[in-house]
């Protein structure tokens, strides 16, 4: 699936996600600005990382739209989607500390990754140790500074392959 970031316009609050997949459908979403690599960008770092399959973008990319909690209810997996997403999205948080904080600490992302996974009653996912952190904060870093060197009214494009 393609992931379109387009920077809007300098006074804009909100930039925009288009999700194009294989089959050519498409759906889209806003990013609200925020100083470092938007969340839903963090999402692509996460997912393509780790082994997990119904995060956000995985879910989008299995034809899901902004509506996609109705979709989420009514799969024949739910509890698996509903705690890999779960999972996915307390992994993200923890990044997303460890980018408003500068610099990677193994130890507070590790807490991060567990306090937001026992918020939602979630256990640990597979492969969100402190190394695995440092890889995805390195890449997070990597993709803010491409996404904020980007020129307002320009695009970035990214491919996400997903797991099967």
């Amino acid at each position: 699936m393609q992931l379109i970031a387009e920077k809007l316009a300098k006074t804009d609050k909100l930039d925009r996600l288009t999700c194009l997949r294989a089959d050519g459908s498409r759906t889209q979403t806003q990013m609200p600005r925020q100083g470092i690599a938007p969340h839903d960008l963090l999402h692509y770092v996460v997912e393509s990382a780790l082994p997990l399959r119904h995060g956000f973008l995985g879910l989008v990319a299995a034809g899901a739209d902004a509506a996609y909690v109705m979709e989420l209810a009514h799969a024949a997996d739910a509890a698996r989607v509903e705690l890999e997403a779960a999972q996915t999205e307390s992994v993200v948080e923890a990044l997303q500390t460890q980018l408003w904080a500068g610099a990677y600490d193994a130890e507070a992302f590790e807490e991060g990754v567990r306090t937001a996974c026992a918020a939602r009653g979630t256990p640990l996912p597979a492969g969100a140790g402190a190394a695995a952190g440092l890889a995805m904060f390195e890449a997070a870093q990597a993709l803010g500074r491409q996404w904020q060197a980007l020129p307002f009214h320009q695009s970035l494009t990214l491919e996400f392959r997903g797991h099967e």
